[in-house]
Parts: structure tokens; C-alpha cells; sequence
């Protein structure tokens, strides 16, 4: 049996909107309900977009998030935190103005003490369907210029947030890794590598795939914490391999094949029941505290210059 515990996030809902994932939780009520029982399947880290539940559209809104937030702390222990505008895409309620407004609402929830992660994403990335992409729809462009990168690396400095890079591309671990450095004081971002199947941006889960994600990880920020994650994609694949080399999973509806019909709380308790078969035991959120606050240490994590 491994000493580490493996982290299970649960990704509830996303930016896609009842047409491509019928099953998700957009209204508030439903995300707390939803979010607590993926908690009491097994999911320490739970993730999710508000809506704004009169347009059906994505809405950043620190109070929005905050109801959501204690609401599901309210009755579960976990980790709980919002997105980001999906700047670029044309999905949400509005496009930001700028970086600082485009983390506002992270900004105002960190200083109020009601969020321990939040996401960060460093690089910007085309996001193409195939399917739609043969239909002659080339998709659109997920925007993080640098002053965003930095400005909500610099709010994570600020409220000792933990980042959460999505890396959608191999890059995205280089710049993340050297701007958290050139910030100061960021606390050790989790890298959650990003696959997909319905989507051409960066790789397919695939075993080479995720070795060259680690290995050059190693290089960059030996010692952070990874997770495998992704959109429009089954990542089943790689589990074992992941629990192999030290990493963490995520599931949920925002990540799952469009068009699932498996509930968050059904994907959670595959994915505890696939952790446990492969002779791992899955982390409660004060595991996952805990095993943070030692790569946050000066032995904890070596990042490297490249």
C-alpha cells in the first residue's frame, strides 16, 4: 500500500451549457447539492463555474461564487474554488476588461478567506472541436496574456492561494513554473495536465503523452504536485500510470465526454473504486493541506532555470 493518498477533484459543471452536457449543475442550489455529494463519494477538491441562472450564461461574480463556496463547506470538508472567465471565448456573461478585472472576483473571495486554490492558467491555447471543426467552425482563442498570468499569480501571493495551471499545452509548465518563481512567495502551483479526445489542442491520453508531461515537469519544478485532467476526454487510461508516477486524478462533468450520461457523484465513486483497486487509498482534503504545505517548504519543491 502507498503511503501517499491520491487527491480525487471533481470538476462539476464547465463553461458548456446544458446542450453539450445535459447532466450538469448550472443553478446554484444544484451546484452545492452536487458538490456535496461528490464529497461524500470521495472528491476532496471540488471545482465549478456560476451561472447566471437568468441567461443560462457564465457569470464571475464573487458573491455568486461565495454562496456557493459556503454552501457546500457548510456541510463537507473540502477544497472548494471557482474559474476564471474563459476569456476569448464568448461564453461567459461578459468579456474582461483587463487582468485585474478578469480576477476580481478571486481577488475578493482570497480576501475574505473563503478560497485555498484557484485557477491560473499560463499560456493561451486554441480550442477546436473536430467534430466542428469539420463543419468549418475553427473554434476559438482561450486568452492568458502575461499581465494575467502574472496579476493572478500575484493575487495568489497576496492571500496564499494555491494556483491551479491547467496545462494545455507542454509550455504552459515552463512559463507557469518560471512566472510563479518571478512573482515571489506564490505558493506551489498543482500542474494538472490536460488531455482530450473531442478537442485538438495538446495530447491525447496516451502513456508517452503523460511521460513527457512529468519528465519535463521534473525539470522545471521537481517536486510539484500533478494532477491528469482534461476536456471532452475519458482518462481512464491513465490512472494507473498516474498513481504509478506520484500523481493526482480529476473527473466530473466539465471534463467527461460530452453527452455523458453518468452523474459527478457516479464518476467520483469509478474513480475512488479505480484508486483502491490499484492499492492507493484516496486523500481527504486535510491530506491534500498537509501534503501541500511540504512542497511549499524550501526542501520541498526545486525549481530550475531554463
Amino acid at each position: 500500500m502507498c503511503a501517499q493518498k491520491t487527491w480525487i477533484e471533481v470538476a462539476l459543471n464547465g463553461p458548456w451549457g446544458p446542450d453539450l452536457q445535459p447532466g450538469a449543475p448550472w443553478a446554484v442550489d444544484a451546484i452545492v447539492r452536487e458538490g456535496i455529494e461528490a464529497a461524500h463519494a470521495g472528491a476532496a477538491i471540488v471545482h465549478f463555474h456560476a451561472y447566471d441562472e437568468t441567461t443560462g450564461r457564465q457569470k464571475d461574480d464573487w458573491q455568486l461564487y461565495a454562496r456557493i463556496i459556503e454552501g457546500i463547506r457548510s456541510k463537507v470538508d473540502v477544497i472548494a474554488y471557482p474559474t476564471i472567465p474563459l476569456a476569448g471565448s464568448g461564453l461567459g456573461s461578459y468579456e474582461p476588461s483587463g487582468a485585474a478585472d478578469r480576477y476580481r472576483h478571486v481577488d475578493e473571495l482570497g480576501g475574505r478567506g473563503l478560497i485555498e486554490w484557484a485557477v491560473c492558467d499560463p499560456g493561451t491555447v486554441n480550442f477546436t472541436r473536430y467534430d466542428r471543426l469539420r463543419q468549418g467552425d475553427n473554434g476559438f482563442v482561450y486568452h492568458n496574456p502575461g499581465d494575467h498570468i502574472r496579476e493572478g499569480l500575484r493575487i495568489a501571493a497576496a492571500h496564499g492561494i494555491r494556483p491551479s495551471f491547467a496545462i494545455y499545452e507542454p509550455g504552459f509548465t515552463r512559463l507557469g513554473a518560471a512566472l510563479a518563481k518571478a512573482v515571489g512567495n506564490v505558493p506551489t502551483p498543482l500542474y494538472r495536465f490536460m488531455f482530450s479526445d473531442e478537442f485538438a489542442f495538446g495530447f491525447p491520453p496516451r502513456a508517452y503523452a503523460l511521460d513527457a508531461h512529468v519528465t519535463l515537469l521534473s525539470e522545471v519544478a521537481a517536486g510539484a504536485p500533478w494532477m491528469v485532467a482534461g476536456l471532452g476526454v475519458n482518462i481512464e487510461p491513465l490512472i494507473e500510470m498516474a498513481l504509478e508516477k506520484g500523481g493526482h486524478l480529476r473527473t466530473g462533468l466539465e471534463d467527461a465526454p460530452f453527452g455523458t450520461g453518468e452523474t459527478n457523484s457516479q464518476l467520483v465513486t469509478k474513480m475512488v473504486r479505480r484508486v483502491r483497486e490499484s492499492g492507493h487509498q484516496p486523500g481527504t482534503a486535510g491530506d491534500v493541506r498537509q501534503a501541500l504545505k511540504r512542497t511549499d517548504t524550501p526542501s520541498g519543491i526545486r525549481e530550475v532555470d531554463t
